[in-house]
């Protein structure tokens, strides 16, 4: 495993309401490559709201799984035009999270270490949230 720094910025509007959220988790992490996918793995803290979970985005191709376990749990599958449904797990309950995928562009270099990853997609809470997310990733050593 490789050390790296990750930076992750995710941008949300809350369709109701018409608010924009922007949160940035700048962190050190780990990289490494097996089979044909390449691996990030990262502490998550207060900024997030997740401390004390750990997260691993798998990248294959033009396909992200970002995988929280831990106070939050929860497995969100990012593939362009799929949908995806999943349990997400916090400390106060359980809920059902569906994701839309619009696009995935995922830009990778191993020497020197380099990553960009965008994500666009929908989110629906049921009966709490709606909005549209855009998450930016880089990565470098």
């Amino acid at each position: 495993m490789n050390k790296a720094i990750i930076n992750i910025r995710t941008t949300q509007l809350d369709i109701n309401t018409k608010q924009d959220e922007v949160i940035e988790l700048i962190t050190e992490g780990k990289f490494y490559k097996k089979s044909d996918a390449y691996y990030l793995v990262y502490d998550e803290s207060e900024i997030s709201g997740m401390q004390g979970t750990t997260t691993t985005l798998k990248i294959k191709d033009n396909q992200v799984v970002l995988r929280r376990l831990g106070s939050n749990s929860s497995t969100m599958e990012f593939e362009k035009n799929k949908r995806h449904r999943t349990q997400y797990k916090t400390p106060y309950g359980s809920m059902t999270m569906e994701m839309l995928t619009k696009s995935v562009d995922v830009y990778i270099k191993e020497e020197p270490l380099e990553i960009d990853i965008t994500i666009e997609y929908d989110i629906l809470i049921k009966n709490m949230f709606e909005g549209k997310n855009s998450m930016h990733i880089t990565v470098n050593k």
